[in-house]
């Protein structure tokens, strides 16, 4: 005979127990009691984010010009005079161009697609006199001006016409302005799917490892996907109120599944702490979101803080970026406080209790009493290192890359570099000024001014655009975007020749980059300090360890940027990695690097100071509370560190330049982060400041006590009927033979 004794189901009514105060604890017994339609609602937002938010990479822009800068308006003035939505460029290849049946093929093509709708005009060498033919003679080129408003399905039909030129002998590439655009759209799409299918994996093995257990593992990758849609639902909407740049999208995306996992694994492991002391699944909810729910949405408002500075630019990349990622840490800060409460009332009670308290004395403990017995020492290295790593960035040269953002495998860059060499004759001129006067005035401009400057070499072409409009491309010495050709830039802004002249080009792009970063930087770094300053105020009530915690902050940041020089300007592991170096950082990847890096390191700062502050106030002396404090936090925020930078490295892994440089950048910024600042420089600074890291003028005490955010929070003591090891809503039906 066998017989099934069923215990209590895991929904069966729990010993009522005094409830936790406070709103997140009431926010976390709301989603606990409802968690079906909380639940239901994540789906629907996943299913839209899925269905509705992916189509953000259509609309995406790819425009990373500096905001109201010369360089900006003058491309925008010659777009007023003469618009067209930009061009496709085919070059045929393999035959002498001077063939009969080359010269045939081409020219039938070119007639065909200049009778497609939305064409505005179609040029080869054969009929311009020879201009469009390559220095060696065996390639030419086929450029289609697009016609402004023209479709993606008309630039399909052209871009399908040319690849279908067949010439004995030769083979057809398309490339141009508005195929790089596409392609750079496409790949980004790529790497971002690459980037989520590649992490989420690995991160749920890590996090089995971490928990010892599926269903506390999967936890945070349900909360990061969920979150994900979210992100991407929130950025089409705002993609229909402004320009979304495309390298925005994964950037965006990278940060929202970062955190979102960092929050849910926080969460998962407090409720694993109070359920090792005995709570039930509903206490150990309430009593999670009471704790580590607060320090989620500190957290998360101090990152927001960090991305907040980015409104103080001007440029459209970075206030897209700064209204992406501000959304995308609402979204991933929502996500760990309702979401994840809902799901731990479903499967709180397979979520693995550890069976003994975690011990004081493990290996964080160890680290920090021998950091302690050394800490001049360690200060005096780790600041040494930090220092030494960010040298590198002091050298660094920054450029606008072009087509060479892309593989070197797609048929925008294989185009844009034929042209470059062996077509130098149609190669971006490295400045361009236009000029507000007709082609005569322009070539007198050309001819007083331009050509007598040192770093010119030449004038290329005149162009008239409009009758009051012309284009004067200047060639300059050395690199098309280096010193030289920015002093240049410089000049010509100088020297106007009593003419309405707007200098542009790629050199000007940068120039105007960093005249924006530099005026308009110390603004945004004086508003992230102020703000992170009062945050970490009102949490510690100190004035001491803001200070120190953002100076760290500094310095960790450093390190990732030099990180970043030596990899993508010097070329170092750029094999390993699969990219060739430009030579020179993206423009505004610095800039990205330390507002998401910053924020994250204060992410982190967060997570081991709540805890600090905690057993602070429960009355332990300084160096104890230190010691206690990396040893509870340790364990976390070393696994948050760990997950962190798989998902960095998984998006690194991708194609795109950009998404590269900010994948190796952030990868490095939170290792350095999670291991020797806070394991080690931390411990050691505040061991030599001592009761001074407490300190604050007594106006600022008085204040602190009043509005002050307060880290812990006093909890209830837990019902002595649940104490027991085995509650009778853990037992699982147990089979008994007779």
């Amino acid at each position: 005979m066998r017989t099934t004794l069923t215990a209590a189901s895991p929904t069966s009514p729990q010993p009522a127990g005094p409830q936790v105060g406070g709103r997140l604890a009431a926010l976390g017994r709301f989603c606990h009691r409802h968690r079906r339609w909380v639940l239901g609602l994540w789906v629907g937002v996943l299913l839209l984010g899925v269905l509705i938010g992916g189509k953000v990479f259509e609309g995406s822009v790819s425009n990373t010009a500096a905001g109201g800068s010369e360089s900006a308006r003058g491309t925008a003035v010659v777009a007023a005079a003469d618009p067209a939505r930009g061009t496709v460029t085919a070059v045929v290849d393999g035959a002498a161009v001077t063939d009969p049946a080359v010269r045939s093929a081409v020219t039938s093509a070119t007639a065909g697609i200049a009778a497609l709708p939305g064409v505005a005009s179609v040029s080869d060498t054969y009929g311009s006199n020879g201009a469009l033919t390559s220095t060696d003679g065996n390639a030419s080129l086929v450029s289609v001006r697009m016609a402004d408003g023209s479709t993606d399905a008309q630039l399909k039909a052209v871009t399908s016409g040319l690849s279908s030129i067949q010439a004995p002998g030769a083979h057809v590439t398309v490339g141009g302005d508005l195929v790089v655009e596409q392609e750079v759209k496409d790949q980004t799409e790529r790497d971002t799917r690459f980037g989520e299918i590649v992490t989420l994996p690995l991160t749920l093995l890590v996090m089995v490892l971490v928990f010892g257990g599926f269903a506390a593992a999967s936890l945070p990758v349900i909360g990061a996907v969920a979150s994900v849609g979210g992100a991407l639902l929130a950025m089409f909407g705002f993609s229909q109120l402004m320009d979304i740049d495309t390298s925005v999208l994964p950037i965006a995306t990278v940060l929202g599944l970062g955190l979102s996992i960092d929050y849910a694994l926080l969460m998962v492991n407090r409720f694993r702490e109070e359920r090792g002391h005995g709570a039930g699944i509903a206490a150990a909810v309430e009593r999670t979101a009471a704790t580590a729910g607060r320090t989620v949405a500190f957290s998360g408002l101090t990152v927001a803080v960090a991305l907040a500075g980015l409104f103080v630019f001007t440029s459209p990349v970075f206030r897209a970026v700064a209204v992406a990622g501000v959304s995308v840490v609402v979204i991933a800060v929502a996500a760990a406080l309702t979401l994840i409460p809902a799901l731990l009332g479903f499967v709180g009670h397979r979520v693995r209790t550890p069976t003994a308290p975690v011990s004081d004395d493990g290996f964080f403990a160890r680290t920090v009493r021998r950091v302690q017995r050394r800490a001049i020492p360690v200060v005096l290295i780790c600041v040494a290192l930090l220092m030494a790593a960010g040298a590198p960035f002091l050298g660094s040269d920054w450029r606008s890359s072009g087509a060479s953002v892309l593989p070197s495998s797609s048929a925008g860059r294989q185009v844009a570099e034929t042209i470059d060499q062996r077509f130098p004759q149609l190669a971006a001129a490295p400045v361009t000024v236009v000029v507000e006067a007709g082609e005569a005035e322009a070539r007198q401009y050309a001819d007083q001014v331009v050509s007598k400057l040192p770093g010119v070499t030449g004038v290329r072409a005149v162009t008239p655009v409009s009758p009051g409009l012309s284009t004067v491309e200047v060639l300059v010495a050395g690199d098309p975007q280096g010193s030289g050709a920015k002093q240049v830039v410089d000049e010509l802004r100088e020297q106007r020749g009593g003419l309405t002249t707007h200098v542009t080009g790629d050199a000007a792009s940068v120039v105007d980059f960093q005249h924006e970063i530099a005026t308009r930087g110390p603004w945004a770094l004086a508003l992230v300090a102020v703000g992170t300053l009062v945050l970490l105020f009102l949490m510690t009530g100190s004035v001491v360890m803001p200070v120190k915690a953002l100076l760290m902050n500094l310095l960790s940041l450093g390190a990732s940027l030099g990180a970043l020089t030596l990899v993508f300007q010097h070329g170092y592991f750029s094999g390993l990695l699969g990219f060739t170096p430009t030579g020179g950082l993206e423009t505004f990847i610095p800039v990205l690097v330390f507002a998401f890096a910053f924020g994250l390191s204060m992410d982190y700062e967060v997570f081991l100071l709540a805890r600090i502050k905690e057993l602070r106030d429960e009355g332990y002396s300084c160096s104890r509370s230190v010691e206690l404090g990396l040893q509870r936090s340790g364990r976390i925020i070393t696994s948050a560190g760990l997950l962190m930078v798989i998902v960095f490295a998984g998006f690194a892994a991708g194609q795109m330049l950009m998404v590269k440089e900010m994948g190796i950048a952030l990868a490095v910024a939170v290792a350095v982060d999670a291991t020797l600042v806070r394991c080690l420089l931390v411990p050691a600074a505040m061991t030599l400041f001592g009761e001074f890291n407490w300190w604050a003028p007594g106006p600022l005490r008085r204040l602190h006590r009043r509005i002050g955010l307060t880290e812990h929070v006093a909890l209830p003591p837990i019902p002595a009927a649940v104490v027991p090891a085995q509650r009778a809503e853990d037992r699982e039906p147990v089979a008994v033979s007779g």
